[in-house]
């Protein structure tokens, strides 16, 4: 069970959101909070001063439990080991919904995703001067040649042939050694760029270079941590041999992933790109009362109607 002695030192997402990691333990009741029983003894759990509560492997946890952290206000997850995979989500209370508006709004104006693609591009280089003032075509380039060089990189470090990504899904034997470490590498670090975008509050489905995915944006923000982590974490497992090749990769990043704080880091990157400054999260942006109606959209018809008349004129 992953639980720090002292729960003043939690990590912390943007916007002083803390979570609390859980595994092979007994998740309980307690008074008006919970708290967690493994074979060291008990750990009590203050779920209301908690955002988030990740249920790691061999976690089980009780319907009185649930309702408790739910009644608080926290949500929960299942995750994989060290939260490397995302499996399933419990919403707590409800939340604004800022985020998500924030996201969709950039991700629907031509202009703004642009910008944003450009911004995806540049994080991925040490030296993104310039590169606002580049074409899609170009970045595109850009990324090709940092993607292959990536990959020839770490053939010759780890000593590990390559003879280009090539993989299928419905024969998964059939790829060479190094491909099915790759594909198991990438599986894990979806899974937590996908757990943290669903605990910003994010939507994982509206990308902005990939679309028309359940998961588009999940894939957007994994792209840009590939050659960092999964590309060198799939040729040294494939250099220390072919046993259990798959197993000690997953290994591999979960050690990787917790050393480097890279669930944190994401949700940081992604209010970058979605230009949303830390002083701009606010208590006021949520809902005091949960019971009340949220406002309604506020235009009025006629000024609406007037709005698409001036559009209409427009040559």
């Amino acid at each position: 069970m992953t639980v720090p002695k002292d729960l003043h030192e939690l990590p912390k997402f943007r916007d002083g959101l803390s979570y609390v990691y859980l595994d092979r333990c007994r998740i309980e009741q307690d008074g008006k909070s919970i708290a967690c029983f493994d074979l060291d003894g008990v750990v009590k759990i203050p779920c209301a001063a908690l955002a988030l509560i990740m249920l790691g492997p061999g976690a089980s946890i009780t319907h009185e439990a649930v309702k408790t952290i739910v009644q608080n206000g926290c949500n929960l997850m299942w995750v994989g080991e060290d939260g490397v995979r995302f499996y399933a989500q419990g919403i707590g209370e409800t939340r604004s919904s800022y985020r998500l508006i924030k996201q969709a709004s950039l991700a629907s104006d031509p202009i703004k995703r642009l910008d944003v693609v450009k911004k995806m591009y540049a994080m991925r280089f040490d030296d993104p001067d310039g590169m606002s003032e580049m074409s899609l075509e170009e970045l595109r380039g850009m990324e090709g040649v940092r993607v292959r060089s990536s990959y020839a990189r770490a053939s010759k470090d780890f000593g590990v042939e390559w003879n280009g990504r090539n993989y299928m899904r419905a024969s998964w034997g059939s790829a060479d050694p190094v491909n099915r470490a790759l594909s198991t590498a990438n599986s894990c670090l979806y899974g937590i760029s996908h757990a943290a975008i669903v605990t910003a509050g994010y939507s994982p489905g509206i990308g902005f270079i990939h679309s028309g995915k359940q998961l588009s944006f999940v894939y957007d923000i994994a792209d840009l941590y590939k050659a960092s982590t999964t590309i060198p974490a799939a040729f040294k497992a494939t250099a220390e041999g072919v046993d259990d090749l798959e197993k000690r990769v997953r290994h591999h990043l979960r050690d990787q992933f917790r050393k480097e704080k890279l669930l944190a880091r994401i949700v940081d990157d992604i209010n970058t790109l979605m230009e949303i400054p830390k002083e701009e999260i606010s208590e006021e942006m949520f809902i005091a009362d949960e019971a009340a109606p949220a406002p309604l959209w506020g235009e009025s018809e006629k000024s609406l109607e007037k709005r698409m008349r001036h559009a209409s004129d427009d040559p």
